[in-house]
């Protein structure tokens, strides 16, 4: 296995290039059931709709995903994704870390990363999220990295079978630079 091409480095985990090679990883880290809790989506995965949606997500400039790696042994922890709209320049934020790597704070610094390079990089004006309301963890890591409140979607999630609120989280260019400088 090669060594991770780092594209933003950070002080405990850094942005890589996703890796194809870690792939069963991803699909793994996707179908645990604190996972498929956590996104709502109430189902799993199959290998062979995992392995797709990796190969068309590579032909997607408007989609870019960033392999989350510790910086102390460079072992994957997690993908954050960003699903740009090119015509007004605002993507959605998705981040999925493995079960053995939540509740660090791991989540907060790898959200960081992305929106650096959100902002620095892709010049995107503005990044936002929807998170389910029970989820208190992701909540406090987004707004750590510089997401504000910005409203809900009112029952259009599910968390433990029933269905719970949505929230929106944004943050905009001219806030996260103010905010890291």
């Amino acid at each position: 296995m090669t060594d991770p091409h780092i594209l933003l480095p950070g002080k405990r985990v850094s942005l890589a290039m996703p890796n194809r090679d870690h792939l069963p990883d991803y699909h793994r880290w996707e179908n645990d059931p604190s996972t498929i809790l956590g996104f709502g989506t109430q189902v799993p995965q199959s290998w062979e709709v995992r392995a797709g949606g990796w190969e068309a997500a590579g032909r997607n400039r408007d989609f870019p995903q960033f392999e989350v790696i510790t910086t102390d042994d460079r072992t994957p922890v997690g993908i954050t994704t960003l699903q740009i709209d090119s015509a007004v320049r605002t993507a959605e934020y998705v981040i999925l870390l493995a079960p053995e790597a939540r509740g660090k704070g791991l989540a907060t610094e790898a959200t960081s990363l992305t929106l650096r390079w959100a902002f620095e990089y892709a010049a995107l004006r503005m990044v936002w999220l929807k998170v389910l309301e029970p989820n208190a963890a992701g909540t406090t890591a987004y707004q750590n990295a510089g997401f504000k409140p910005a409203g809900r979607l009112r029952q259009s999630g599910y968390w433990l079978g029933r269905p719970c609120d949505e929230l929106l989280m944004d943050v905009v260019a001219d806030e996260f630079s103010a905010a890291t400088a």
